[in-house]
């Protein structure tokens, strides 16, 4: 199925943030395709299914994606996970375990939306990668693991941006605090909708002269 509509990939689609950057990219005339755990057709958008942390399926959901609706202009992906232990009680499952989640998914889903971004003369993208003030600053307490992955984010971000600095890829990091999603009593934070307007802009054409660039958004 073609459109003349510019294609988002949303990874991470069915949670709060990647809904509500799906939301958003709709109502901004965007074509919106999403992937997650669970595949979805009955709802504004298709959602299709991946797991994120296995090379072959993240390599046949693009594939499909390709195949069904072209080749993706964005891709934003929000699959994350957050946890904290004494670094001296961190076990290497639970290492492993936020690395994959947090960085791994990262890599795969970026690297898959660049080859099809660059394939046969490709008109490039925008990849936008979600990190933390944890990865962005410095790390925290009891956050060895988590602090490590967010970091991983930026600095590869980092290294796509410099790699492909002569060429239309664009990739950006989104370092939010606290993520508010209208329910939380919390102060300190950043409203969903401002991180979803931060996405938007970074897909512009001024947001291009940012490439590579961490936004911090803590509200």
């Amino acid at each position: 199925m073609s459109t003349t509509s510019p294609l988002v990939v949303i990874v991470g689609a069915s949670g709060r943030l990647g809904s509500a950057a799906a939301i958003g990219f709709l109502s901004n005339g965007y074509h919106v395709v999403g992937i997650d755990r669970l595949a979805s057709s009955d709802g504004a958008f298709p959602i299709l299914s991946v797991n994120a942390i296995d090379e072959s399926s993240v390599q046949m959901t693009f594939e499909a994606i390709r195949s069904e609706y072209g080749v993706p202009r964005v891709v934003i992906q929000t699959v994350g996970m957050w946890a904290m232990a004494p670094f001296a009680e961190t076990t290497l499952s639970d290492w492993k375990q936020l690395i994959d989640v947090n960085l791994t998914t990262t890599f795969l889903i970026f690297r898959e939306a660049v080859r099809l971004m660059t394939a046969s003369g490709g008109l490039g993208g925008t990849l936008i990668g979600i990190t933390s003030r944890q990865g962005s600053e410095r790390g925290v307490s009891q956050q060895a693991a988590y602090s490590a992955a967010k970091a991983g984010v930026v600095r590869m971000v980092e290294a796509i941006a410099d790699e492909y600095a002569t060429s239309t890829i664009n990739a950006h990091a989104l370092a939010p605090s606290t993520i508010l999603f209208g329910s939380e009593n919390a102060q300190d934070g950043v409203q969903v909708e401002d991180l979803v307007a931060h996405c938007l802009y970074l897909c512009s054409d001024a947001g291009g002269s940012l490439n590579g660039a961490t936004i911090h958004a803590y509200g």
